[in-house]
Parts: C-alpha cells; sequence; structure tokens
C-alpha cells in the first residue's frame, strides 16, 4: 500500500494539503497548518475525524512526503504565518515509526536549503532528497507569459518530467531519480540522504513509493455481503416518507443576462448644471449695460 502525504505551494505561499491514503483530499488553506500536518502523519486526531481526513498507514505501507515552499535553514514555512522546524519533523517521523504507521518512507522537498530538513532525521526507513544544499537557493523554473509569475519550481518541474515517462511495470530505481535535476539545470546542487534507509537505493523501483497498484490478501474465510432485508426496506419508507413531506424544490429566478448585455443604455434626461441659469442673467444684464447704459435702466424696472 502506498499512502502519500502532498504538501505544495501557490505563488508563493503554501497553498494545500493533499493525502491519498486511498482517496484524496484536497483540504482548504485554513487547514493547512504545522499543527494538523503533525497530527495527520502521527495519527493523534480527534475521534469524529472522518476517514478521508487521515492516514490510514501501517506497518506494511510506503509513505511519500512531498513538500514545497519558501524556507531557510531548518525550516519551512506555511502561509507566511508559521513554520516548522527539521527538529519536529523529525521527531514525527519517530512517532510514526514507534506507532508502526510506515514500513519505508521517502521524504522530498523542495526548498531554500531544503538538506537541512532532513540533517536531523533519527528513524530507520527513511529516504530522502532535496532541492538544494545548506546555503543554497532553490530557484523557480520559466515564468508563464500568460500570467506573468513562476507557477513551478526548478527541481519540481524536472522531478514531474522525470516521473511522467514511468509506468507500472518500470524498473527504474531510486538511483535515476537522484540524478534528474543535475546543478546544470537545476543550478542549486539538489542532495539526498540514505544511511537510514535498509535496503539499496539501486533495489529500490520508483514505483514502491509512486505507484497505485495495490496488495491483495487472499483469505479462505467466507464473509456474507447480503444486508439485512427487512433493515433496507424499513430504511427505503422511511426516507420515501421524507421526501413526500419535503417541499418541492425550485430554481431561484434568474436575471435575464442576455437582455442586461443587448439592451441599449437609456439616454438621461439633459439638465443644466448648477449656477448655469445665474450665469445667463448676468450675461444679459452685461451686454444690455454695454449697449444702452445705466440712462435706460428706467424702462426695465
Amino acid at each position: 500500500m502506498v499512502d502519500i502525504c502532498f504538501l505544495s505551494r501557490g505563488l508563493t505561499t503554501l497553498a494545500g494539503l493533499l493525502l491519498l491514503p486511498f482517496g484524496s483530499l484536497a483540504a482548504s488553506q485554513i487547514e493547512v497548518t504545522v499543527e494538523n500536518f503533525l497530527r495527520v502523519l502521527t495519527g493523534r486526531i480527534p475521534s469524529s475525524t472522518p476517514r478521508s481526513k487521515r492516514l490510514l498507514s501501517d506497518d506494511r505501507s510506503n509513505i511519500l512526503i512531498y513538500m514545497t515552499g519558501h524556507g531557510g535553514n531548518g525550516f519551512l514555512k506555511f502561509q507566511d504565518s508559521e513554520e516548522i522546524t527539521n527538529i519536529e519533523l523529525a521527531d514525527a517521523f519517530e512517532q510514526m515509526w514507534q506507532k508502526r504507521r510506515y514500513n519505508e518512507l521517502l521524504f522530498i522537498i523542495d526548498t531554500c536549503q531544503g538538506a537541512s530538513m532532513y540533517e536531523r532525521f533519527y528513524s530507520p526507513n527513511i529516504m530522502a532528497l532535496a532541492s538544494s544544499q545548506v546555503g543554497e537557493d532553490s530557484l523557480s523554473h520559466q515564468p508563464d507569459p500568460a500570467v506573468g509569475v513562476h507557477l513551478m519550481d526548478r527541481y519540481t518541474f524536472y522531478v514531474l518530467e522525470f516521473l511522467e515517462e514511468i509506468n507500472p511495470a518500470s524498473q527504474t530505481n531510486m538511483n535515476d531519480l537522484f540524478q534528474v535535476c543535475p546543478k546544470s539545470l537545476c543550478v542549486s546542487t539538489p542532495g539526498h540522504r540514505t544511511d537510514l534507509f535498509q535496503r539499496d537505493p539501486k533495489n529500490v523501483l520508483i514505483t514502491d513509493f509512486f505507484g497505485s497498484v495495490r496488495k491483495v490478501e487472499i483469505t479462505t474465510e467466507t464473509i456474507s455481503l447480503q444486508p439485512d432485508s427487512g433493515v433496507v426496506e424499513s430504511s427505503y419508507k422511511k426516507d420515501q416518507m421524507v421526501e413526500e413531506l419535503m417541499e418541492p424544490l425550485k430554481y431561484a429566478e434568474q436575471l435575464p443576462v442576455a437582455q442586461i448585455i443587448h439592451q441599449k443604455p437609456k439616454l438621461k434626461d439633459w439638465h443644466p448644471p448648477g449656477g448655469f441659469i445665474l450665469g445667463l442673467w448676468a450675461l444679459i444684464i452685461m451686454v444690455f449695460f454695454k449697449t444702452y447704459g445705466i440712462k435706460h435702466m428706467k424702462f426695465i424696472f
């Protein structure tokens, strides 16, 4: 079984959390916090948490954790408001190992000084990859001309390009993954750590972590899947009664958008601006005085 925990950023902030035990969950930006991330990994979550938001792994699960975002020496930012340190991450992996929540774990991080995030790991069966060494920056790939910003980092781009060529029957191993982004392409120096991993990387297939083939256990026991017909019938009648009591749903009246767009603008009534009448009278009086003089005022009043 392959369980995947994936953290990614949108442009400049950590934006999403994706858990793939046997389905998928796209958590909202509010849910992606350091505390929630660590709780999902270690299983320290409330009993009311639905299965879709749990990491349903055991001691036979291979787990892939891919993290990317803004970081530095020994930390990775979450939402530009908090950060997770390499010590917190190492301790979380140790709790997972003690609780038998993984068999093998592949950790990949794409951030500045990414190698600092796996320096403190001490739990067995962990293989780690990073996009840059301590003191180096991880750079973005070419910008999107339509949006005007960089949408992906260099390391993530070349790893994705490499993985798109992998199929379920591929014999590509981890040593090939180590070479996907040399310094000539990434500008930074990617690193990896394999001393905690029990197997030789050349014997570890890419599909051990990036595959979706599930292991099936065969049992000789007979399992009855027929539900109780009485319970099903009563449940059906109850649902039918509820539907009859509910008022029929109606669609809300839509705005006549087509008419609004194509209709001609209504002409506004013209009104003279403020002071126009007063100024007109002043102009008439000035012309009168200039033409006739003040001696003719008695004919007006």
